[in-house]
């Protein structure tokens, strides 16, 4: 199964966006899967179902910035512009794929309230997220393919 596949999986387990792409790539970062599933948790449904930035792509920038991310503020001119290129980049791709990278323009304005959608087969009818983490999952195995990370 790759990548897209369990992201997909996951959140039809119950992850949310950011959640499954995040424990989708635990293979590749090394996180244990609980740790994975609670540090990107904040951001489902656009940070915290505030319907900005969608999940699926938070999750996507998290696993580059652990892939390759810079740790030194020292050097912050030369890795931060680097860094901030890849996820110009990869957001890039995720908007020009499916037109947005913003959760409410996504799902067509739905309520912004912390209360989860209960999980039911009609809200998986009408939600496109397991398609969006899919998708950010694939541009990001993309970008992995082509710039391996060394010592990984």
């Amino acid at each position: 199964m790759d990548h897209g596949e369990l992201a997909a999986q996951l959140f039809l387990g119950g992850c949310n966006c950011a959640q499954a792409v995040v424990v989708a790539f635990c293979d590749v970062t090394g996180l244990e899967k609980d740790f994975a599933a609670r540090l990107s948790c904040s951001f489902g449904g656009g940070m915290g179902r505030m319907r900005e930035v969608c999940g699926a792509v938070s999750g996507m920038l998290m696993v580059a910035g652990l892939l390759y991310g810079y740790d030194d503020p020292g050097e912050k001119d030369v890795n931060k512009k680097a860094h901030y290129a890849l996820v110009q980049q990869l957001a890039g791709a995720f908007r020009e794929e499916v037109g947005s990278i913003v959760c409410r323009e996504i799902l067509k304005n739905p309520p912004s309230d912390p209360n989860p959608t209960p999980r039911t087969a009609e809200y998986y009818k009408t939600r496109p997220c397991a398609r969006m983490v899919m998708t950010a999952a694939r541009i990001l195995d993309g970008y992995i393919a082509s710039h391996p990370v060394e010592g990984r």
